[in-house]
C-alpha cells in the first residue's frame, strides 16, 4: 500500500468525502490549515492521519515561515505521492515552483477566476500555472476543462485526467441536524456565493413568469457575496421570497435542501458545481443553465434540466414544468439517486484516483480493495 499526503486549502467537502474512502486503498495523511480543521472535524476516516499547521491569511508575510512549516511536514511524511488541491494562494505556488517536491497529483476544480470574482489575490491566475505544469497528472471533473488544459495550455492529453465531482448529499446529512425536513412542494433554492456569473437575475425575471402558472411559488436565496437588496430596489415580498444573504453554517445546509423541491442553478459561466453535487445527493431536483460543464455533470430530461443561459422564458418554463408534473419529479430524483451509487458515488471516485496514483506514477504495487 503506498503512502499518500492529501494537501488542500479549501474544497473542504470535496477533501473530506474523496480521503474517506480513499484511505481503503492507500496509507493516508490530510494534511491541512488549521482554520479548516473544525469543518473537518467529527467527519473523517478515523484510519486517516491529520496533521494541521498556522496559514496566516493570503496577504501576510509570515506564509513565508508557514510554507517552510508546510514543506517540512511533507518532507517527514516521504509521501510516495502528493495530491494537492487546487489552491489559488501564490504562496503555495511559488513553494511549488522553488522546491522539489514528491510525485504530484493536482486536482483543478477551476482553470480560470469566474467573472466577477474578486476574492482571488492579485496574481494568482498566473501562478496557478505553476502546479498545470509541475504536476505529473492532473484531475479535473469534466471533459471541458480537459480539453482547455491541452489546447490552450499545451498539457499532454495522458497527463490529464477525467473524474466526477462526487455527491456532497450525504456528507451534510451526517452533519445535519436530526429534525428531518418537510419537502415544500413549490420551493426553489438558489444557494452558494451571490456573484454576477451565477445568474441570480435572471431568476429573479422569471419568477413572476412561474408565479403566474404556480402561484405558491417560493424562492430562498442563501449564501453571501452581493449584496441582494441591490436586486429590489422596492423590496420584496416575504410570502414568495426568503434571504438568507449570509454564510449558511453547515447544520443549516442540509436543511435548506431538503426542504426545496428544486434547486436552480441559471449560471452564465461554469466549469464544475458543487452544489449541484450537494442536490444530487439529497434528492432535490435540478435546473440550469446549459453552460460550461453544467452540461456533463446534468444529463437533460434523465436527473435534471437544461436550459440556455441567459434565456428568461427557457428558464420560467423549465422550473413550471418540474414544479408540475410528479411523475417526472420521482422519476427524475430517482435517476439522481442512482447516479450517486454510481459515477457520482466516492468508492468508485477514489478507486479511479488510485488507479491515476498506482498505474500513471508509474508507482508498480497493487490496489488492496479488502
Amino acid at each position: 500500500m503506498i503512502k499518500v499526503a492529501l494537501l488542500h486549502f479549501c474544497f473542504e467537502d470535496y477533501t473530506i468525502e474523496l480521503a474517506n474512502s480513499l484511505v481503503k486503498y492507500v496509507d493516508l495523511t490530510l494534511i491541512q490549515p488549521e482554520k479548516v480543521s473544525n469543518v473537518c472535524s467529527n467527519v473523517l476516516d478515523s484510519r486517516i492521519r491529520v496533521i494541521s499547521f498556522n496559514k496566516p491569511r493570503i496577504r501576510d508575510p509570515r506564509n513565508l515561515l508557514s510554507m517552510n512549516t508546510m514543506m517540512d511536514i511533507i518532507k517527514d511524511i516521504q509521501p510516495d505521492v502528493l495530491h494537492v488541491q487546487e489552491t489559488n494562494d501564490p504562496w503555495y505556488d511559488w513553494t511549488l515552483l522553488l522546491n522539489k517536491m514528491p510525485p504530484l497529483v493536482t486536482t483543478i476544480h477551476d482553470i480560470f477566476r469566474h467573472p466577477g470574482d474578486k476574492i482571488a489575490v492579485f496574481g494568482s491566475d498566473y501562478t496557478r500555472r505553476i502546479a498545470f505544469y509541475r504536476s505529473q497528472q492532473l484531475i479535473v471533473h469534466t471533459h471541458q476543462l480537459k480539453k482547455i488544459l491541452i489546447e490552450q495550455f499545451r498539457i499532454p492529453q495522458e497527463r490529464v485526467n477525467v473524474l466526477q465531482h462526487g455527491e456532497l448529499g450525504s456528507l451534510y446529512q451526517r452533519r445535519g441536524s436530526q429534525n428531518i425536513q418537510a419537502r415544500e412542494p413549490y420551493t426553489l433554492l438558489f444557494f452558494g456565493r451571490i456573484l454576477p456569473y451565477k445568474g441570480l437575475k435572471y431568476l429573479l425575471e422569471a419568477m413572476p413568469l412561474i408565479a403566474e402558472r404556480i402561484p405558491e411559488v417560493k424562492l430562498i436565496i442563501a449564501g453571501r457575496g452581493e449584496n441582494v437588496s441591490q436586486y429590489f430596489p422596492n423590496g420584496y415580498d416575504q410570502k414568495r421570497y426568503e434571504i438568507i444573504n449570509d454564510f449558511i453554517p453547515i447544520e443549516k445546509v442540509g436543511n435548506l435542501f431538503q426542504r426545496s423541491t428544486v434547486t436552480v442553478l441559471p449560471y452564465v459561466e461554469a466549469s464544475q458545481s458543487g452544489v449541484a453535487a450537494l442536490s444530487y445527493g439529497m434528492g432535490t431536483l435540478v435546473v440550469a443553465s446549459e453552460v460550461g460543464g453544467l452540461s456533463e455533470i446534468i444529463q437533460h430530461k434523465k436527473d435534471g434540466l437544461l436550459v440556455p443561459p441567459g434565456d428568461v422564458r427557457a428558464l420560467a418554463d423549465a422550473i413550471i414544468c418540474l414544479l408540475s408534473d410528479r411523475d417526472l419529479q420521482q422519476h427524475m430524483q430517482t435517476a439522481a439517486l442512482a447516479r450517486c451509487q454510481e459515477d457520482l458515488n466516492w468508492a468508485n471516485i477514489a478507486a479511479q484516483t488510485a488507479q491515476i496514483y498506482y498505474k500513471k506514477m508509474n508507482i508498480q504495487n497493487k490496489i488492496n480493495v479488502s
